[in-house]
């Protein structure tokens, strides 16, 4: 397998006026890997995406898709899936005739049935786009991201309005993709998607990356926690814990199995009943609020 980076960006800047929309802004995604590029509202992500995608022109910096400058569209749009939050797909044309036309404007090669076969869209073929529900124009949506299994896929909030069975669908076809080698770069709203998925993630804030990691190492950088009710009549904990609003314990650690293994040898010792126990590592979500509040 290449170790030369799928997408490769350095000092990547975007200002629009006195605004810096992205500063300095420099990461890589290899071949085969799942990226999550996460962020706050106003973070930087989409224009940073539009940049990859060659929608874009930086400010300043350098950004290789493939080896060559997205703007070379010819060379890199070919190999290259986008999913928008919405394509704006003509209301007039069938399910089939979008199907066919973006796989025309990008130049790769596929049979519309064979797509519409895999979002499970074959019932639609012939329905106008005016007539779709928002879960089936979402799957039209990933139908066109995933026409001729490009080599790179941007899914940009992919589940969005869909349900349960058609999120887990969606995620079949692309983990299909990545054993076929595709590299995939998500954003997402749905924390857990990136926390469950993603082999790396980069978190954006005011146009910069502040955290890049495996979920692991992003996780590392704050304490696990401990939840639990006590009685009214409890001794003294053997940690230092705070109160939370709904009346629950809180410890923060970063050794939890020997604050957790104190903890329930005092509760033992002292029969004290630790109800609605809760114990575990921080979440992504938890280090997204972090970051948010900095």
């Amino acid at each position: 397998m290449s170790t030369t980076p799928v997408i490769d960006v350095e000092r990547l800047n975007l200002t629009y006026g006195d605004f810096h929309a992205v500063k300095d802004l420099s990461f890589q995604v290899g071949r085969g890997e799942l990226y999550a590029l996460l962020g706050t509202n106003g973070a930087g992500k989409t224009s940073t995406l539009e940049i990859i995608e060659g929608h874009r022109t930086p400010t300043s910096g350098t950004v290789r898709v493939f080896g060559q400058s997205p703007l070379d569209r010819a060379t890199v749009r070919p190999k290259m899936g986008i999913m928008l939050q919405e394509s704006g797909f003509s209301p007039d044309l069938t399910v089939k005739e979008s199907v066919r036309l973006i796989g025309a404007l990008t130049r790769r090669v596929d049979r519309v049935e064979r797509v519409l076969d895999v979002v499970a869209l074959t019932h639609k073929a012939g329905t106008r786009v005016s007539q779709l529900s928002g879960g089936e124009k979402r799957r039209l949506d990933f139908a066109t991201a995933v026409y001729g299994t490009p080599e790179l896929v941007f899914l940009d909030e992919p589940t969005t309005g869909l349900d349960i069975q058609s999120r887990d669908d969606l995620w079949d076809v692309v983990d299909k993709l990545r054993d076929d080698g595709a590299t995939v770069v998500l954003t997402t709203h749905y924390l857990e998607e990136a926390q469950q998925r993603a082999d790396r993630i980069g978190l954006m804030h005011r146009g910069t990356f502040h955290r890049e990691g495996t979920v692991a190492e992003l996780t590392r950088t704050l304490p696990a926690t401990i939840r639990f009710v006590l009685p009214a009549s409890a001794p003294a904990l053997p940690l230092p814990a705070a109160r939370e609003r709904d009346g629950r314990c809180l410890i923060e650690t970063f050794g939890l199995q020997k604050d957790l293994h104190t903890l329930l040898r005092w509760s033992e010792d002292h029969a004290v009943e630790l109800r609605e126990l809760e114990a575990g590592p921080t979440r992504l979500d938890d280090v997204f609020r972090s970051l948010s509040s900095e």
